[in-house]
């Protein structure tokens, strides 16, 4: 039963006993994936109680206030679960997201059938290529990974897409953030991006069906995540944030994939 913070905590000290039941920063890493509800939440509204004090999946009412000023209550759950496909802010405030709701029309336009992207080269599934359809770097970070990890593996660099046996958002190829052919296992760079929406909700369910596909077409993945994502697949990296530590990870998981002797053929 969803309670207000004041009774909902009034309940926990006195099941556990204590003036504190949760210290302050007991929950940070959870809502380190979450910085724009980090930023509404206030603990002044919420009768001084930290955000980091309160569980993401606590069934209990607290008081948010966006950027433009709106307060209202909600779940954290309520919160998490909110942004759903938009990446805009105000998607974290009801208010807000009414306001930048378009206006519905009398009329609707039949929607056409989509159709499949025929720039993908007819190649058996699973065989990598450069595509004229893969997206530039989306981070620095991305092509700095890319650089370490050339100068640790010995790898044809310059691929960008996988061939796929089922279309994936129109086309019948994937483009993983960094291939190593040799070993065909794909790297994944992972964080939750400015607002925390990233990799998250609806995002993180086509992560899975895109790394699904790369598995059926005979690849294997790595995600390094980061931000306080938590792990997609039995390979992943989970890290606090990238830095000396991310390729010696990344080394440690594609021997566990493809075995120590065959992992150090390509070590430089």
């Amino acid at each position: 039963m969803t309670e207000p913070v004041r009774w909902w905590w009034q309940r926990r000290q006195f099941s556990r006993g204590v003036d504190v039941p949760y210290p302050v920063g007991t929950y940070r890493s959870a809502w380190a994936a979450y910085p724009e509800l980090v930023r509404q939440y206030h603990p002044d509204l919420n009768e001084g109680i930290s955000l980091s004090q309160i569980p993401p999946a606590a069934d209990v009412l607290l008081c948010w206030e966006c950027t433009a000023g709106h307060r209202f209550a909600a779940t954290p759950t309520e919160q998490r679960e909110r942004p759903g496909r938009v990446r805009r802010r105000s998607a974290w405030c009801p208010e807000c997201s009414a306001l930048a709701a378009p206006r519905p029309v009398k009329a609707v336009a039949k929607r056409a059938t989509p159709t499949v992207c025929e720039k993908t080269p007819d190649l058996p599934v699973g065989e990598p290529f450069v595509s004229a359809c893969a997206p530039r770097p989306a981070s620095a970070a991305e092509g700095r990974l890319r650089l370490q990890l050339s100068e640790a593996l010995l790898f044809t660099e310059g691929m960008t897409a996988v061939r796929v046996g089922r279309p994936f958002f129109r086309h019948r190829e994937v483009w993983p953030d960094i291939l190593l052919p040799e070993l065909r296992v794909a790297i994944e760079y992972d964080t939750p991006g400015r607002h925390g929406l990233e990799h998250v909700g609806k995002r993180e369910a086509s992560d899975r069906r895109k790394d699904a596909l790369l598995r059926a077409a005979g690849w294997e993945v790595v995600r390094v995540r980061t931000g306080g994502l938590e792990p997609l697949g039995p390979n992943d990296v989970v890290l606090r944030t990238a830095g000396a530590t991310t390729v010696p990870a990344i080394l440690d998981a594609l021997r566990g994939i493809r075995g120590d002797l065959v992992v150090d053929a390509y070590r430089r």
